[in-house]
């Protein structure tokens, strides 16, 4: 118990190849295999090493910070998932923080944050900025998606921007009438008007391949299963490759080492420890590369019990009884069986072929064994086969031309075509729909990997991709056409009419602002002024006065008797009184002649200001 548990332990740095799409570390058919003389020396450096295995940069990184999770718990937590949780409940908590402040200043009311709001603040803006490092780091490539997206998601976010502009519009249009500086008000306007004309203009300038022309759209993409359909059955297993094709699979991808008795066989992995369970049936060469072992030797390991016990997308759960005893009895099938599949159903096929370590029996003959076994062993015709493997290309040609030869790297129509390329297999970030028609264009067509988002197949449909490759061909064979397509005089009129809503908003909002600052109740001919802030002092006429009563509750000298004559005098002192305690304002005609004796008046000014009054 205590072995197994430990050879789980090792297993980190290979789980994100069958977790998130499987995209954590590319296949050679998902990248460029290196097959460099630096490679490990067979079969005993990887034990020298101290079992440490040949992963892709990024792949290290991520199962490097997987590790603790899966040392710890013993089974794959989606940390990367909860990092996304988290942020979104903070940066909800802000957004409703921003929108309270936004209510309390459209008021006139002065914002008073509360410590522990100060407090959370802190918290998001150091969560941010330390979660941007760490996935900058680990998904550094990624980047490139989120640009992607913007394709298919910039028409709908500029209508999104335009609204939030316009409801900015309030609170920006009472601050600018409450303004009594000139300076301070040119500046909010003309900002807030930059960025909401900028946003108006926007769509002369956008760029978004689902934005068709009606009837300009090319068929659908067709699909090959990413070693088979890794969401339904194990991975390279017959099961899979099985399942793929029930999914409506056009084609099949799948990954070739040979074994030390030289046998071509399915494995992604450089060694068996993530998808079978040679951890059992031999514990001391766990990670042994995969090469080093006999066909009789893998012949003997299940390549499906894991799926069942990590259940990696979530789905054994979905299998009956049946099913899983037909993942419990799958095991590691040769290219031969793959490749009978593949004839039996028709589909194409196109895999990568690692070349074995130094040491091993066919280091140098790995191409014509994989050959010999393709062409007298498998019932397969040679133009279903996409061959990949850019070693011996011109040897292989010479032997076999019907084989469509296939590259990984981006490289010229000229470069291409003295090649005799006909297909490329290349990385979706690399889609560009002008360098697609360019290359269709010589009859090069070209395959993306490994795209299993709805999305992301709808802009490869719009872009004129030929063929993608997919773990999820059971929900992308259900699109009846791309997500987000529209016709050029659809998107015209959405935005058209989003522009001209948006500036009769903002237009009636300033208008309502302006009338509200010239009527408000307490005025009288005169503006509200806003001397130092957003609050005002309210200024007292003569002309507003007319009569006043003492309270004697809130007055503790002597009460004071007001002459008409002296009305006059007390108009620049009044003016700046900040409060008056009981005021009683009579029901007299505006503008009416003043009694002969008014009542004493009670104020509370500083207490030379008040003696001035008395005497």
């Amino acid at each position: 118990m205590i072995n197994n548990y430990r050879n789980n332990e090792r297993q980190i740095d290979l789980l994100l190849v069958s977790i998130g799409g499987l995209q954590a570390a590319p296949c050679g058919c998902c990248s460029a295999m290196s097959t460099s003389p630096s490679s490990p020396a067979w079969p005993g450096s990887m034990a020298a090493s101290g079992g440490a295995t040949s992963v892709p940069g990024r792949s290290r990184a991520s199962a490097a910070a997987a590790g603790f999770n899966f040392g710890t718990l013993g089974f794959w937590f989606p940390w990367s998932v909860v990092l996304l949780v988290v942020a979104a409940v903070l940066f909800s908590y802000i957004a409703l923080l921003l929108l309270l402040a936004v209510c309390l200043l459209s008021e006139g009311q002065r914002l008073y944050l509360h410590w522990s709001h100060k407090i959370g603040i802190l918290v998001t803006l150091s969560f941010s900025l330390s979660a941007t490092a760490v996935l900058s780091d680990l998904w550094s490539k990624e980047w490139t998606t989120l640009l992607l997206s913007l394709q298919v998601t910039a028409p709908f976010l500029h209508v999104g921007g335009v609204l939030l502009m316009t409801l900015l519009s309030w609170p920006v249009a009472l601050h600018f009438f409450r303004m009594n500086k000139r300076v301070r008000q040119g500046l909010i306007l003309s900002s807030y008007l930059a960025v909401l004309f900028a946003l108006y203009l926007v769509p002369l300038g956008m760029y978004s391949p689902c934005i068709k022309e009606e009837g300009t759209l090319g068929p659908a993409p067709a699909l090959i299963g990413h070693r088979g359909a890794p969401m339904l059955a194990p991975e390279n297993t017959l099961m899979s490759f099985e399942r793929a094709v029930e999914a409506g699979a056009d084609g099949l991808e799948t990954d070739v080492t040979i074994s030390s008795d030289g046998v071509p066989f399915l494995m992604h992995d450089s060694t068996l420890r993530r998808t079978t369970d040679v951890y059992e049936m031999f514990p001391n060469r766990t990670d042994a590369p995969a090469s080093s072992f006999t066909w009789s030797e893998l012949q003997m390991l299940s390549a499906g019990a894991w799926f069942l016990r990590r259940d990696p997308f979530g789905s054994a759960g979905s299998l009956d009884a049946s099913e899983r005893l037909w993942v419990q009895n799958q095991t590691v099938p040769s290219l031969k069986e793959f490749l009978d599949v593949a004839a039996h159903h028709q589909s194409l096929v196109i895999f990568d072929l690692r070349r074995p370590p130094p040491g091993h029996p066919y280091r140098d003959s790995w191409i014509s064994r994989t050959l010999d076994v393709l062409h007298n062993q498998s019932s397969i015709n040679s133009s279903q086969v996409l061959w990949l493997p850019a070693d011996q290309r011109r040897f292989v040609q010479e032997l076999d031309p019907e084989l469509q030869q296939t590259s990984g790297d981006l490289a010229s129509i000229q470069q291409l075509q003295e090649q005799k390329i006909v297909q490329l297999n290349l990385h979706y970030s690399h889609m560009e729909q002008e360098q697609i028609r360019k290359y269709a264009s010589v009859n090069i067509s070209t395959n993306l990997y490994v795209i299993s988002q709805p999305w992301l197949y709808s802009l490869a449909w719009c872009a004129g991709v030929h063929s993608v490759t997919s773990n999820a061909l059971h929900i992308l064979k259900n699109l009846q056409r791309p997500v987000f397509l529209m016709t050029p005089d659809e998107y015209n009129l959405m935005w058209i009419l989003t522009n001209i809503f948006s500036a009769l908003l903002v237009t009636a909002v300033f208008i309502f602002h302006w009338w509200r600052e010239r009527g408000l109740p307490f005025c009288s001919g005169s503006r509200q002024v806003n001397d130092n802030g957003p609050y005002s002092k309210f200024r007292t006429e003569e002309s507003d006065i007319q009569g006043v009563r003492w309270n004697p509750l809130f007055f503790e000298g002597p009460s004071l008797s007001l002459d008409p004559l002296h009305v006059p005098s007390l108009h620049a002192e009044l003016s700046d009184v900040w409060s008056i305690s009981s005021v009683g304002v009579r029901g007299e005609a505006h503008g009416s002649a003043v009694a002969a004796n008014l009542p004493t008046i009670t104020e509370e000014p500083p207490r030379d200001k008040r003696s001035e009054l008395i005497g």
